[in-house]
């Protein structure tokens, strides 16, 4: 049987043709087939290349990140990403560009897409800001397709936004699937998504946010966990709770990192920063109010270090289910002892699920690569079985070992 056979029957079954040519904003935006059609095709991706098969879509064209947050793992995944189908790189810096000039977003779009397949943008920090950023950049995009400026449009990721983070939270979702052996089998699986202590603050809430957003799809049973204060978006646990009603799962919150953990499958402890205090923290910076960020630091760090109890310890994955739930991060973990004096996670913890985190973050590639290649291939079964037909080698293994 061909390596994409069993790929191509799964997409045979799943509706997800509005896909093609169209944009990745928040996971709860797309249809259960959609989502998993990103998860086939990432997989389909994988396989080409484990098998030493060309991925290659592309002939040439640009892909263009632009990166107002910092990024080690997702800058790169987006790069590696663009390159496993042919697409170079261009990264947009705005301190090298025009914008401090007063050049406008439709222009900026418009100039960085004269030959861009895709645009990544990772714009987090901001509340009510980065996501509407990202659709400004689609709107002037279409504009200028539509009015034959641009020879083509090009789709855009969202790379993390203030709401969501689909390209994360559907590579670990990919990790349990395949963790787990199969997408059937995260059915009554618990969730335990919880707040974690860290030395530093501002941390963006698109993370847990994408979490109960997507795990609540597939049945299980996801927790919300954070001290009192430290809260997320309403209307995302709201899409939570619809989800997990649809899906025969279930979704709480709790102020208790014990409640969560307890008889868990999987635990994801994480740091992020409460909800109105990022509202402030954007009005802040909105006034270019200096002294005010520096005064909402100081406070938020004296209130993240009363609730340095709530910390991913030993005693605590005990607790989980057999005392071996799976432990996720987005990374980079604040270790105890090891990046920090406490942090979210002890070391032995952390350093006992290194692989697996490891192979976690190794998925956003092929996620990021699945969500391009569905926007660009009206029909993603042929070009599978294509590249597969042509058997075209990514390394000449003449005199190669691989």
């Amino acid at each position: 049987m061909a390596i994409m056979d069993q790929y191509v029957a799964i997409l045979d079954a799943l509706r997800f043709n509005k896909m093609y040519k169209n944009d990745f904003f928040l996971t709860w935006e797309k249809t259960q087939d959609e989502i998993e059609a990103v998860f086939t095709v990432a997989e389909a991706l994988k396989a080409l290349r484990v098998n030493n098969i060309s991925t290659r879509i592309f002939d040439s064209g640009l892909g263009i990140s632009l990166f107002r947050d910092n990024s080690t793992r997702t800058r790169f995944s987006f790069s590696s990403a663009c390159n496993l189908l042919g697409l170079e790189v261009q990264d947009l810096d705005e301190g090298k560009s025009q914008i401090a000039h007063g050049e406008t977003v439709r222009e900026t779009a418009n100039m960085i897409s004269f030959m861009a397949d895709v645009i990544g943008i990772r714009d987090d920090m901001y509340i009510g800001k980065g996501n509407k950023y990202m659709h400004d950049v689609v709107n002037a995009v279409d504009q200028g397709f539509k009015d034959g400026v641009l020879e083509q449009r090009p789709t855009l990721v969202n790379l993390q936004c203030d709401i969501d983070h689909p390209t994360q939270v559907m590579a670990d979702t990919l990790h349990l699937i395949n963790e787990f052996g199969g997408i059937e089998n995260l059915r009554g699986k618990k969730v335990a998504m919880t707040w974690a202590y860290s030395p530093s603050y501002g941390k963006p809430l698109s993370v847990p946010q994408g979490v109960i957003g997507l795990m609540t799809r597939f049945g299980m049973d996801v927790t919300l966990a954070y001290p009192e204060g430290y809260d997320i978006f309403d209307d995302v646990k709201q899409v939570a709770a619809k989800n997990a009603a649809e899906s025969g799962g279930s979704f709480q919150v709790v102020n208790s990192m014990q409640e969560a953990f307890k008889d868990a499958d999987i635990v994801y402890p994480k740091s992020w920063a409460p909800f109105a205090a990022m509202q402030e923290r954007t009005e802040l910076y909105g006034k270019g109010d200096t002294a005010g960020i520096k005064e909402l630091e100081k406070r938020l760090l004296a209130q993240n270090a009363t609730h340095k109890d709530w910390t991913c310890s030993e005693e605590l994955m005990k607790t989980t289910r057999d005392g071996k739930a799976l432990y996720l991060h987005c990374l980079p973990a604040d270790i105890t002892g090891i990046s920090c004096k406490e942090g979210e996670v002890d070391a032995s913890v952390f350093e006992r699920y290194r692989d697996p985190l490891y192979k976690q973050a190794s998925w956003k590639p092929y996620i990021i690569a699945a969500m391009i290649f569905l926007s660009k291939c009206r029909h993603p079964q042929e070009v599978l079985m294509k590249l597969e037909e042509n058997g075209r080698e990514r390394i000449m293994t003449g005199g190669c070992a691989l």
